[in-house]
This record gives C-alpha cells, sequence and structure tokens, in this order.
C-alpha cells in the first residue's frame, strides 16, 4: 500500500488551493464546467467508494467527465488532491455548541464525532497527518476540538497533548475495524463463522494445560464478544480508559496563570 500522507505538496501552492486564494478555474481556454469543489467532492466520492489507492488523475478525469490534463489545471497532482479531500471532510463535520456539557461529555463527543468520520470515509484513517493540511475545516476542527478541555486547567501544551491522545486512539481503533471489515468481505465470512469453522482444529493445537490463562481469558472474551475482537467494545472500552486517564492529569493540573 502506498504511503499517503498529508503535506506532500508545494506548501504554499497547496495553502492558496485550501484557502481558495487562487481561483478554481483555468485561466486559458475555455469557461470550464467544474469547480475545484466538485473536483474535490467527486476525489471524496471515489475515496469512499473504492479507497484511496484508486484515486488516481486519470480515474478522478473519468469520474468528472474531463479529459486527464485538465485536471491539472485545477490542481498539481494528488499530494496536493489529498490535503484537499481531508480539509473538506473536516469542514463537514459536526461542531454543536456543547460549552454547557461536562469535559468528559465533551471529549467523549469529540470522539464519537472523528469515529463517525472515519466511519464515513475509511481512507481518511489511512493518511498520516504529521504535516496536516493547515486549511479553514482543519483549522476550524482543532478550535472546535480544543474548546473540549475549556475549564479543565490544562496549559496550552497539555490541552494540545491530550487531544492528539483521543484522537490517535480514535484513529487506531478506526483502522482496526477497517482491517476487521476487510477480513471478512475478502474471506466473505463473518468473524462467528471463521472462528465456528476452525473450532476443531483450534480445539487440539490450543493445550489448555500449555497456555491455561490464554485459553481461559480467550474463551471468555470470546463468548462475551462473539468474536476475538468487536470495534464498538473495544472502543467503549478504550474511551473510558483514556476519559480516565485524562481525569487524573486534570485532577494535578494548575491553571495556566
Amino acid at each position: 500500500m502506498p504511503d499517503h500522507r498529508t503535506g506532500g505538496g508545494d506548501p504554499a501552492h497547496t495553502l492558496r488551493l485550501l484557502w481558495r486564494q487562487t481561483g478554481d478555474v483555468p485561466r486559458r481556454g475555455p469557461r470550464p464546467g467544474r469547480s475545484l469543489d466538485d473536483i474535490v467532492t467527486a476525489a471524496i466520492e471515489l475515496a469512499d467508494a473504492e479507497g484511496l489507492d484508486a484515486v488516481t488523475m486519470r480515474a478522478l478525469a473519468q469520474a468528472v467527465g474531463v479529459a486527464p490534463m485538465t485536471l491539472y489545471t485545477y490542481v498539481p497532482g494528488k499530494a496536493e488532491l489529498l490535503d484537499l479531500m481531508l480539509d473538506a471532510i473536516y469542514t463537514g463535520m459536526p461542531r454543536p455548541d456543547r460549552s454547557g456539557d461536562p469535559w468528559r461529555a465533551r471529549v467523549a463527543a469529540v470522539a464519537a464525532d472523528n469515529r463517525a468520520l472515519f466511519t464515513a470515509h475509511p481512507w481518511a484513517a489511512e493518511v498520516a497527518t504529521g504535516r496536516p493540511p493547515l486549511g479553514p475545516g482543519q483549522m476550524a476542527k482543532y478550535e472546535y476540538e480544543l474548546r473540549a478541555f475549556d475549564g479543565t486547567g490544562l496549559d496550552d501544551v497539555a490541552r494540545d497533548a491530550a487531544l492528539t491522545f483521543v484522537l490517535d486512539f480514535v484513529r487506531a481503533g478506526a483502522r482496526s475495524a477497517a482491517e476487521s471489515r476487510s477480513a471478512q468481505q475478502e474471506s466473505a465470512w463473518t468473524d462467528e463463522q471463521w472462528w465456528t469453522a476452525n473450532a476443531p482444529l483450534l480445539a487440539q493445537v490450543l493445550d489448555e494445560r500449555r497456555f491455561p490463562t490464554a485459553v481461559r481469558v480467550g474463551a471468555a472474551a470470546g463468548a462475551a464478544q462473539n468474536a476475538a475482537y468487536h470495534p464498538d467494545q473495544a472502543y467503549e472500552f478504550g474511551l473510558a480508559r483514556v476519559l480516565d486517564g485524562l481525569t487524573t492529569l486534570i485532577a494535578t493540573a494548575k491553571p495556566p496563570q
């Protein structure tokens, strides 16, 4: 799988595109029937349907009904396009006023919103964002999510680190959930069907005397989850632990001066 990451294009050009500072139509030739937003929307739809690897300039041109070379008058390449795609889905995220809620509820809502984003756009969880696209969607998302920690006493550095901690947890869970879905789709078996089919062999090789704890705990977890791994239960358990850890941090925080 190719390495998908943000910030791979020319920074100045990408920022101008993100903030729509260059215009979204070609400067020469007949007036086009597509806008930059049309191109980005089509790329997102293609990624949602077929995965990020399917988003090539040729495939995208076919989807929007233009010649491949015409796309380059809108966006220089896939690196810049990826930043635009992410910023667009960030722009569409809900941002209701939760200022009256306790901080745990606000942070849990941030986690849920990001999980919903990755469910709607699974490809987004594959993208490394060490150099985030600093467009209007990204900045609005960051501003909104940081405010979930208002009133906690965390200083600015700790607030940023706490948000990163939450988002990294959600992203990791989204990738695991996507891998689980992919395995079921490729095998055409549910996890329950797979374990049932392989139960006789597993019973032979998993010696309770050799692996007493693993066999006992694995059986108990499998029975409780109806599978060796359940994305929803893993998310709920993990989020509670994330919030518990932040509770400890916040309890010892000194309010910024």
